[in-house]
């Protein structure tokens, strides 16, 4: 009797207890307190076997970075157990998460990753439907593809693949190469529109960044945004003035457009005009300190100097509203004098989570409105 009752007992913890091991590792914070907990939890959710292998990738979604590396760790140690018990791992469930593009792009490609260790003839079924997949690692394998056919065409008939190429393209590598096949083609390529640079812009100053003050101090621009206005600045009286690139990856050269004022700071905004309320990332790149305020709200800031710049050196998520969102930059230059410490300038972009560049509105948003206040 009381044997019988054991299996059913387990049987009756078996999903709570799973539920309860996920959400451990959900929630792990930083500490040996902390490890020692998660380790148990992954433990447990190991011994559970295969059966956990899609509630521990469903679990991605939506957690941190510690989180999900100690769910990619539990989910490593099920299937590598698996396979070398000579099991194997549920396929079709597994391909089915694959295909659900609501996941965690991180798990579906973990999950991925261990089917086409026994199935490699699976990135010929899968990858090609996957130019324009949430998934950035699923739309680089496709768009390599792509590169590979047009390469093997050559001559005008490569044309119409390096377009379908671009299309799903995120990654610079890629991007840079598929554009210059195509002009070499004579085909014209708006970088800037592809990423969702924002080039046109307002910008004001220098204000005083000596002994790098300016970093904290509030000056007009953060109080109330006007751009008909004039402030006292470092060097006498500044007004907003207009500043585009014409930079493939829009580039804002504050020190060739207007001077590289040392000890100084700027303030630079715009306006993107979105479709509808939505979810994006602004995506910055810059080797000064800046600060960053989408529709007066700080989203973040970085108070460090001369550390390097690249594309995508930042990411900010964002909430827009549906029509005019003002944008509003802080670029502080410091007072050094080495060779590598005279860039100041920045490049900004609107994209979605892929990498991909989403274009602003086409209705005209006038930049001289007033009111854009914090």
């Amino acid at each position: 009797m009381i044997r019988a009752l054991v299996p059913l007992a387990l049987a009756v913890c078996l999903a709570p207890c799973m539920a309860d091991d996920i959400s451990v590792l959900r929630a792990v914070g930083g500490g040996a307190q902390g490890a020692a907990k998660a380790r148990a939890a992954r433990d447990s959710l190991v011994d559970g076997g295969a059966k956990n292998l899609i509630p521990i990738l469903t679990a991605f979604k939506g957690s941190s970075t510690l989180a999900t590396n100690w769910l990619r760790s539990a989910f490593e140690a099920i299937a590598d157990a698996e396979q070398k018990a000579g099991k194997s791992l549920p396929k079709s469930e597994l391909l089915k998460f694959v295909a659900d593009t609501t996941q965690s792009p991180e798990a579906r490609r973990l999950a991925y990753e261990w089917l086409l260790k026994r199935r490699p003839e699976l990135a010929d079924e899968l990858i090609p439907g996957m130019l324009l997949d949430p998934s950035p690692d699923f739309r680089r394998d496709a768009v390599a593809r792509l590169i590979i056919e047009a390469k093997a065409a050559g001559g005008n008939s490569a044309v119409d693949v390096w377009k379908k190429a671009l299309r799903g393209a995120v990654h610079e590598d890629q991007v840079k190469e598929i554009a210059k096949a195509l002009r070499d083609s004579e085909v014209e390529v708006n970088l800037q529109k592809h990423f969702g640079f924002l080039s046109s812009w307002k910008i004001a100053g220098p204000f005083d960044n000596r002994d790098e003050a300016g970093f904290a101090a509030v000056y007009a621009p953060e109080k109330k945004l006007d751009l008909e206005a004039s402030y006292e600045g470092s060097e006498g009286e500044v007004k907003w003035q207009p500043v585009a690139s014409d930079d493939d990856y829009g580039v804002v050269d504050i020190a060739e457009a207007l001077s590289n004022y040392k000890g100084s700071l700027m303030y630079a905004t715009t306006t993107y005009n979105s479709s509808k309320a939505q979810d994006l990332e602004v995506r910055l790149g810059t080797p000064n300190a800046w600060k960053l305020w989408v529709n007066g709200k700080l989203v973040f800031q970085r108070e460090e100097y001369h550390r390097g710049t690249r594309m995508d050196q930042y990411k900010v998520p964002v909430s827009l509203q549906a029509g005019a969102n003002i944008i509003l930059l802080k670029v502080c230059q410091n007072e050094q004098t080495q060779p590598w410490a005279q860039k100041y300038q920045f490049q900004l972009r609107v994209c979605d989570s892929t990498g991909s560049g989403v274009a602003p509105s086409a209705r005209a948003v006038s930049l001289s409105q007033k009111g854009a206040s914090k």
